[in-house]
């Protein structure tokens, strides 16, 4: 047994004896595992400085079993089981402005459909004092623009700027149905809805040399379901304000063919404001048979700056 630290003499592996130790028969490799083992060390120790608590670093056990588990989450949190679909995201909050807690009613007047069903629009129906056809087509300009393209355009675009207000907006149609509704549904659209304000919108088809847009009132009438008595007085302020700002924002002038001047009209044949609850007007934005009048109800400029009139005519009335 040697006990200096000089190197043992070579030895061939045929003159090793079976009976002596493996360290006494493996000198070399022991010293090589304790020259490398601080080597590895250290290595291991500049890897973590330099790392940080990454994906190397331990990790606690419940942390490795969320990260092996399928339903395991991003954040380490168990997610919903996957035969369980996630929650549906919560519907965005509706905007809060001077207009929130009123409803507003909007009729886009007419329907792109109806032509293709006159047997269906024909149809009469009551309105409290007579009786009148469901609904009818509307009329076009001379280059076949549809008053119902222009009525539903507009009203889409008032009821954004509504919305933008606080204010839940109702159409009485989207263009979803295939012709009307009847005048007297549109009405009891307005009434059902409780609505602060109603808005029927349209566009003339009066002679050409007619220009400027005029808004309808309500007459006081009783007859049947028709009794306007509690609505004629808002109304008119409706009107008033719907004409000031239409005025003012689209640049057009009261009509030149009726109204006298002042852009207001009384009318008592009207289902949809016969047979209203609610404060209403119908506004003719413009005669779409005169070709300047048509040149403004097809340009979508326009069409932005009519709905902008009616939007703040709407708020004006309701003190927003």
């Amino acid at each position: 047994m040697r006990y200096d630290d000089s190197p043992p003499p070579p030895e061939s592996a045929s003159s090793v004896s079976p009976d002596r130790p493996w360290f006494a028969r493996r000198p070399a490799l022991a010293v090589a595992l304790a020259a490398l083992a601080p080597t590895c060390l250290a290595g291991w120790v500049l890897t973590q400085v330099l790392s940080g608590p990454g994906s190397g670093a331990p990790q606690p056990a419940g942390a490795r079993l969320a990260a092996a588990s399928p339903a395991a989450a991003a954040d380490g949190k168990p997610s919903a089981s996957p035969s369980r679909p996630p929650a549906a995201a919560p519907a965005a909050a509706p905007a809060k402005g001077p207009l929130t807690g009123r409803t507003v009613v909007i009729d886009p007047g007419h329907n792109t459909g109806n032509f293709k069903h006159g047997r269906e629009i024909d149809r009469q129906v009551d309105i409290g004092t007579n009786r009148k056809e469901c609904d009818t087509t509307g009329t076009t300009t001379n280059s076949g623009y549809m008053e119902a393209e222009f009525s539903l355009n507009v009203a889409h675009r008032a009821r954004t700027l509504l919305e933008a207000k606080g204010a839940k907006v109702v159409l009485t149609h989207d263009g979803e149905r295939p012709w009307g509704p009847c005048i007297d549904e549109r009405a009891r659209i307005g009434n059902e809805a409780a609505a602060d304000a109603v808005v029927s919108v349209h566009a003339d088809g009066a002679s050409a040399g007619n220009r400027g847009f005029h808004v309808i009132l309500p007459a006081r009438v009783k007859g049947g379901a028709a009794d306007t008595a509690k609505i004629v007085g808002p109304s008119r302020d409706l009107g008033e304000r719907l004409a000031s700002n239409f005025a003012r924002t689209t640049g057009s002038s009261p009509a030149n063919y009726l109204g006298s001047g002042t852009g207001l009209v009384v009318r008592d044949d009207l289902g949809g404001l016969n047979l209203s609850t609610r404060p209403k007007v119908f506004i003719e934005c413009g005669n779409m048979r005169d070709d300047k009048d048509a040149a403004q109800l097809t340009s979508p400029e326009w069409r932005q700056k009519a709905a902008q009139g009616i939007a703040d005519g709407i708020t004006g009335f309701l003190g927003g």
